[in-house]
């Protein structure tokens, strides 16, 4: 049984809402800590994955970030947390029980800050990263408040006495066409709101008077004074994601999907990438199947739209 320097001993869940998708060459797996709460969620490429990122928003955490990885790690507990992929890594030196150059772990990570929900300093630590890496399997993705999301929400006026946020979590959308393969895997923890596919405001800035959830634009004309108490925060928002495909692509059209569908995902969360966000995206492929014969861009829609579809779930997984 593993166990951190605290008696912290990792949770690994199970039941509750899953995306089940066929990916073969990525594995999936979450740990929490329930005293916190807080968790890590590893996404694991047994065969390896050729990596790009695509970095957003004013208040990054980001480890690695290099071309080619073993495992993304995404984690709660801000900068601290960043030491769950150092377990990631750690575990899969123990696995090679080989440093020779060449077979060095690549483990990139990113975090969200989490502590603005709970009162406790706990984080996703080394323990933490080991456990979830172990857990991972094909196949499943846990949704909603679990893993890096357990403690994330969405649609946030720091210090408003009017408007409160909601939960926020991981989402993931999968789609197969043929012999290709698309996810997209994401932890919103969103200073902005999520919104509906018809524009209306699907979780985030609740009107505590009127149980309404509103725009932001429209907080700002109606209700300017309650902007006012957020003026001099910065930080505590994140939103981590993954876009992952099984095309062989080069670095230059990995670090363009990576904007592509970045990019998009400002039509489901208002506003996006402000200096309150830390918003950091990870292009990743496994590279089975020869892209040549493919269109890049239209591709890409399909990764945006998919995106979109992740960052619903993650708020409403029955969606």
């Amino acid at each position: 049984m593993l166990r951190n320097e605290s008696g912290l001993i990792p949770q690994i869940p199970s039941g509750g809402p899953v995306l089940k998708l066929d990916f073969p060459g990525l594995r999936m797996g979450i740990a929490e800590y329930d005293e916190g709460p807080t968790g890590c969620t590893v996404l694991s490429f047994p065969a390896g994955a050729a990596s790009a990122v695509d970095v957003r928003g004013g208040s990054p955490g980001l480890i690695g970030g290099y071309e080619r990885v073993d495992a993304v790690c995404f984690a709660g507990g801000s900068l601290y947390g960043l030491e769950a992929a150092t377990g990631v890594a750690s575990e899969i030196l123990t696995a090679r029980n080989t440093a020779i150059w060449g077979s060095i772990a690549c483990v990139s990570g990113a975090i969200i800050y989490d502590f603005g929900s709970r009162s406790n300093l706990i984080y996703p630590d080394k323990t933490l990263g080991r456990a979830a890496f172990l857990a991972a399997q094909e196949g499943y993705f846990a949704l909603g408040q679990r893993g890096a999301g357990r403690s994330a929400s969405v649609g946030k006026i720091r210090g408003s006495d009017r408007f409160d946020h909601e939960p926020g979590g991981q989402g993931g959308a999968f789609c197969a066409i043929g012999n290709l393969r698309f996810a997209v895997l994401t932890v919103v923890n969103a200073m902005g709101a999520v919104l509906n596919e018809d524009g209306t405001v699907l979780r985030g800035f609740v009107d505590r008077q009127t149980g309404q959830r509103m725009h932001l634009r429209r907080i700002m004309a109606e209700h300017p004074e309650e902007l006012e108490t957020a003026a001099g925060e910065c930080g505590g928002n994140t939103t981590i994601s993954a876009v992952v495909v099984n095309l062989r692509l080069s670095q230059r059209e990995l670090s363009q999907l990576a904007r592509q569908v970045h990019a998009a995902m400002a039509a489901v969360i208002q506003p996006f990438h402000t200096i309150n966000d830390g918003d950091i995206l990870f292009a990743l492929s496994t590279g089975r199947i020869d892209a040549a014969t493919y269109d890049l861009m239209a591709l890409g829609q399909i990764c945006s739209e998919l995106a979109c579809k992740a960052v619903r779930t993650a708020v409403c997984p029955e969606i």
